[in-house]
């Protein structure tokens, strides 16, 4: 099903950017799959600082400079907490991610476009399977996707970490010439592209690019492919 005209595929089929060589699909979740403009993720972000004030008894402020830190350092917080203060991720991942949705609607157009898209369809997060499948349900595009990737299948070593990057196709079993990677944080970027993988970085302006791990250090050498749109630029690519 397509909402756009004979006319509007045809030139998509035309002049937009070549993607006919992929086969795997691979989306980043949180920012990428719905506006960074939302709230979710600061929802998230506000719920990870909580957690570190009261597991490790620190006042608000003192307990997000921490948070920053960690996630500066080892690329999530999470990671961090595991390697510095040796914590069960399970029940942070259930806190953090217990947020309120109910604001959050399902996306037809984005569901046409990603549906059009021929192979197999992937969600690869530092979140966690869970929160990944919450997020879907509310889009209304669960059915499209053939495997969520959490921060379980990599082992806890986030994204931008080459190991991460490494299970995944592993999982998928796929080469990465014939894949495309969408994600919303530039750095996260570097080692798909190194791999082969074709990289579409979908630039929100958000704060959370800004933050997080220093290297490796994103530039425009890294990304095949700029949007602040995924639903036009989906529609618009050749396939």
């Amino acid at each position: 099903m397509s909402q756009f005209s004979p006319l509007e595929t045809s030139a998509a089929a035309t002049f937009g950017p070549d993607f006919r060589h992929v086969t795997h699909w691979v989306f980043d979740l949180d920012n990428t799959l719905y506006r960074a403009d939302n709230g979710i993720f600061a929802r998230i972000d506000a719920r990870m600082t909580q957690f570190v004030s009261q597991h490790l008894k620190l006042e608000r402020d003192a307990a997000r400079s921490l948070q920053k830190s960690l996630y500066r350092d080892h690329g999530t917080t999470l990671n961090g907490l595991i390697k510095l203060h040796g914590i069960d991720p399970e029940p942070y991942l259930d806190y953090v991610h217990d947020i309120d949705l109910s604001d959050l609607h399902a996306d037809p157009a984005l569901g046409f476009a990603i549906e059009r898209l021929p192979g197999r369809r992937y969600i690869f997060t530092n979140g966690c399977a869970r929160h990944a499948a919450r997020i879907l349900e509310r889009l209304g595009l669960t059915h499209l996707f053939s495997e969520v990737w959490d921060i379980r299948t990599i082992g806890f070593a986030p994204k931008p970490e080459p190991q991460a990057y490494a299970r995944i196709l592993a999982h998928g079993g796929f080469a990465p010439g014939a894949s495309a990677m969408f994600e919303d944080i530039a750095r996260n970027l570097a080692e798909p592209h190194r791999l082969g993988m074709t990289t579409v970085w979908l630039n929100t302006g958000a704060v959370w690019d800004r933050q997080g791990p220093e290297f490796p250090v994103a530039s425009a050498s890294h990304i095949d492919h700029e949007t602040k749109d995924l639903t036009s630029f989906l529609n618009r690519i050749r396939i």
